[in-house]
C-alpha cells in the first residue's frame, strides 16, 4: 500500500498544488491559455512522439485492441445518454454533454503521466491508441449530435470541414507522425532529440497543475441529480466494462490491458465542460461533474491501482 501512496501522492499532489494556487493567485482564467496551450500541443505531442517512435511498428497496428477500447467507451456514452433521454426526459444536446461527462476521461491531462508513472514507458503504445481514437470519436460524436438535436445551425458540408480541421489540428497528429518514424526507424538528430525529450519531461507535471488551477477556477455551485449515476459509470463501471471487453476479444499483453482500465477509470476529462460551453448546454453541471469525479478519483484510482499491483485483479478474466 505504501507504493501506491507513493505513486498516487505527488500526482494528485500537483493537481492539489494548481488547484490552491487558483484559488489564492489573482489572475483570470485567462492567463492560464497559453500554460494549457503549451501542455496540448508542446509537451504532450513531445511526449507521444518520442515514445511511440521507439515502438516496433506491429504494436501500433493493433486493431482489436483498437476496437475493443472505443466499443466499451461507447457502450457507456450509449448507456448515459439512454438514461439522459428516455428516463430523465433532458433534450438531446443535454443528454449528449452528459454521456460525454459519463465516458469521456481525462486521457490528455492525467492519462500519460499517470500511465507512465505506474506502469513504465511500455504503457505509451496503448495510451496513445487510446487518446488518439477516442478522441477523434469524440470531436465527431460531439458536434454530429449537436447538429442533429439542432444545436448547431451551420450546413453539413462547413460542420464535417470543421471536425476535419480539428481532428488535423488535434495533437494527436504527433502520435501519427511517430506512427510513421517507428514505421520507417526514424531517429532525430542529437539536438532535436534532446529538445523532444526536455519537453516530454514537462508533459505530466505541467498538465496536472494546469488541470488543478481550471477546477479552481470553476466552484462548484450546484450538485446536479445526474451526478447520482453518471459518477458510478464513469469511475466504476466504465473501467469494469473494458476489462470484461478486452479480457473477451483476445490476449492482451497485460500491461496494455491494466492501462486501458486505469485510462477507462480517470475522472471526466475538463473537455467535457469546454463542449458544453461551446454549445449553451450543461455548463456548470459539467463543471461540477468534472470536479466531483476528479475528487473521488483520488480514492477510485489509488484502489484500481492497488488491486493492480497486488495481483488482485489477473490480467485475463477468460484465459
Amino acid at each position: 500500500m505504501a507504493d501506491i501512496v507513493a505513486l498516487v501522492l505527488p500526482f494528485f499532489g500537483l493537481i492539489l498544488i494548481g488547484y490552491v494556487s487558483g484559488r489564492i493567485a489573482d489572475h483570470s482564467a485567462g492567463a492560464l491559455g497559453w500554460l494549457n496551450f503549451f501542455v496540448i500541443y508542446v509537451t504532450l505531442p513531445a511526449l507521444f512522439f518520442k515514445l511511440v517512435s521507439r515502438t516496433p511498428i506491429e504494436e501500433l497496428t493493433r486493431v482489436d485492441f483498437i476496437a475493443a477500447a472505443l466499443a466499451s467507451t461507447y457502450t457507456i456514452f450509449l448507456l448515459v445518454f439512454a438514461i439522459g433521454r428516455y428516463i430523465r426526459g433532458n433534450t438531446i444536446a443535454e443528454c449528449t454533454v452528459q454521456a460525454l461527462a459519463g465516458c469521456y476521461g481525462n486521457i490528455g491531462y492525467m492519462g500519460p503521466g499517470l500511465a507512465l508513472l505506474a506502469f513504465g514507458e511500455k504503457a505509451a503504445v496503448p495510451v496513445a491508441l487510446v487518446f488518439c481514437f477516442e478522441n477523434a470519436a469524440h470531436f465527431i460524436a460531439a458536434p454530429a449530435l449537436m447538429a442533429f438535436a439542432g444545436g448547431d445551425r451551420r450546413p453539413p458540408l462547413l460542420l464535417a470541414l470543421d471536425v476535419a480541421r480539428k481532428i488535423i489540428t488535434h495533437p494527436f497528429i504527433a502520435t501519427l507522425v511517430g506512427f510513421v518514424a517507428a514505421a520507417f526507424a526514424f531517429e532525430p538528430p542529437v539536438a532535436l532529440q534532446r529538445l523532444i525529450d526536455y519537453l516530454a519531461q514537462a508533459a505530466a507535471p505541467c498538465a496536472l497543475f494546469a488541470m488543478g488551477v481550471t477546477l479552481a477556477l470553476r466552484p462548484l455551485k450546484r450538485i446536479p441529480v445526474e451526478i447520482g449515476y453518471i459518477v458510478p459509470i464513469k469511475l466504476v463501471l466504465h473501467p469494469i466494462l473494458v476489462y470484461v471487453v478486452l479480457s473477451f476479444v483476445g490476449n492482451f499483453d497485460p500491461l496494455w490491458l491494466y492501462t486501458a482500465i486505469l485510462l477507462a477509470s480517470l475522472p471526466t476529462a475538463t473537455n467535457v465542460f469546454v463542449i458544453g460551453q461551446q454549445y449553451g448546454v450543461w455548463q456548470e453541471r459539467a463543471s461540477a461533474t468534472i470536479l466531483i469525479t476528479t475528487v473521488i478519483s483520488v480514492l477510485s484510482v489509488s484502489a484500481l491501482l492497488f488491486a493492480i499491483k497486488s495481483g488482485v485483479l489477473p490480467p485475463d478474466l477468460f484465459p
